[in-house]
């Protein structure tokens, strides 16, 4: 029988959430005097959702070398994925936004994280909390280390990449996507894993706050122990909220079902939202003399949220698999229809993700 993980939609809405998630957190410069809730919101919004990308990214690659019977070809195919992302996130880096693009951080992600998912479960799960261990220190010497400033740009950038980036690090990513690829292997299902996920999600996510109080202090300094906790907090929460709506049954699931619908299109469409997405950001600093925006403005944000999410439903309605997904498929040697049969409840072995 298939593993319970195989036969649901979880990687593909979680994949969708993270998506809207990176949407709402840009859009946030059209309301820069929101009310305190909504800043608070939109905030977890923004924090969840490049953790929650890598944790989907790390499903994806372990359901692929699930279905792979050809290990160096797969290796070269993810490298291949790994490096058209690093190459998208220079471009997009080029483009002027105020976005501050992840894809090249996801691409190195992928490079380095799918060939630790060959180990055994152990190794994974000990790989995983050594990177979180040596995240925090890691990340402060690097910032010591004055001659990197100075350095070539690609020693530069790869340093960026993997610990000195203001808000993505390989260092603090990597632990969420082997965390994925455990999560696959032990299946998507109600039980005592999932049961203390569910316990652990708020004790991490109140960590910070308790630190703050005990410093009388902000901790929000990126990178940090009780960053990584707030961000495992929010994306255990998230992940347990799904599998729950996804195994439930009767009417919660008939719910379930009408609420990932939307979300499995824009998941499965999340590379090509994002660029679409980044490029309409880049229309409207355009068209407004490349001055950022000021004041209220639900015009730009409804261009930058609510249009690709429309124009991406369209897409797939009436054509299918999204133009840069087809693309990468190209790219990465495993080519795709542009319709595809959907199995219900199957989830997609490939990722798009980005921000």
């Amino acid at each position: 029988m298939k593993q319970l993980s195989q036969r649901l939609p979880v990687p593909d809405v979680l994949r969708g959430i993270a998506i809207i998630a990176m949407l709402i957190a840009h859009a946030a410069r059209f309301y820069p005097d929101a009310p305190k809730p909504v800043q608070f919101a939109v905030g977890n919004i923004n924090d969840l959702a490049s953790p929650l990308f890598a944790l989907v990214m790390g499903m994806s690659a372990q359901l692929t070398w699930n279905a792979s019977s050809r290990g160096g070809l797969t290796l070269l195919q993810q490298a291949l994925r790994g490096a058209v992302l690093i190459v998208l996130g220079i471009w997009l880096a080029s483009w002027g936004t105020w976005v501050m693009v992840v894809l090249a951080h996801l691409g190195l992600l992928l490079i380095i994280g799918v060939p630790l998912l060959r180990l055994r479960t152990a190794w994974v799960a000990s790989a995983a909390l050594l990177v979180v261990l040596v995240s925090e220190p890691l990340n402060a010497f690097a910032r010591t280390q004055t001659w990197i400033y100075t350095a070539d740009p690609v020693t530069r950038f790869f340093a960026d990449l993997v610990a000195l980036g203001g808000s993505y690090r390989l260092t603090n990513l990597l632990p969420f996507f082997l965390l994925g690829g455990l999560l696959i292997r032990h299946g998507l299902r109600r039980g005592p894993v999932l049961w203390s996920m569910a316990v652990a999600a708020p004790l991490a996510y109140a960590a910070r706050p308790l630190a703050e109080k005990v410093t009388g202090r902000e901790l929000r300094v990126s990178g940090t122990y009780v960053d990584t906790l707030h961000d495992v907090g929010l994306v255990l929460a998230v992940c347990v909220a799904v599998v729950l709506l996804a195994t439930a049954s009767g009417p919660v699931r008939a719910v379930a079902d009408r609420i990932f619908a939307p979300l499995k299109v824009w998941g499965r469409h999340a590379l090509s939202l994002y660029l679409l997405h980044v490029a309409l950001i880049a229309v409207w600093i355009l068209l407004h003399d490349r001055v950022l925006p000021s004041g209220i403005d639900p015009g730009g944000w409804a261009m930058v949220v609510i249009l690709p999410l429309v124009l991406s439903w369209c897409w797939d309605r009436w054509i299918g698999i999204g133009p840069a997904e087809w693309l990468m498929g190209r790219v990465t040697l495993r080519p795709k229809p542009l319709r595809q049969a959907e199995t219900r409840g199957a989830a997609a072995p490939e990722d798009a993700p980005a921000r």
